[in-house]
């Protein structure tokens, strides 16, 4: 009979044990996985980082407690603003189409105009109690 001899798919040592052992200890578990996850992470973190200055700057627009600000699309972009990330989007019925940027967003106006606003969350309304 044939035992088949498995090496660590980190480090290269001979693993013992369990016949579907992939790594000789959890140190290499843990490195292989983390060095995988680093490609990963550089990229989403490049995007998360986008998403948050993004968020900051509609933030800073909407500063002092007012419900809405128009602006110029050029402002948001003097600013840094990045229009090909955002969090969500939405078109209305009446073909209104708005973007948002986690709990801010705007309205594309004419003209190069946005609406910026902040918004805002019903605490009281409670999705498990709709019937």
């Amino acid at each position: 009979m044939y035992i088949e001899r498995k090496h660590c798919e980190y480090c290269g040592k001979l693993v013992h044990g369990r016949s579907d052992k992939k790594f000789c200890d959890d140190y290499c578990r843990s490195s292989f996985n983390n060095e995988r996850r680093v490609v990963d992470s550089k990229e989403m973190r490049n995007t998360i980082n986008i998403l948050k200055l993004n968020r900051n700057i509609l933030e800073s627009i909407v500063a002092g407690g007012v419900e809405k600000v128009r602006v110029p699309k050029e402002k948001l972009l003097r600013l840094g603003y990045n229009f090909r990330y955002h969090t969500e989007t939405f078109t209305d019925w009446k073909g209104n189409f708005y973007t948002y940027c986690f709990d801010y967003g705007f309205l594309q106006l004419e003209n190069d105009w946005l609406l910026v606003f902040r918004v805002i969350k019903d605490e009281s309304y409670n999705e498990d109690e709709e019937s």
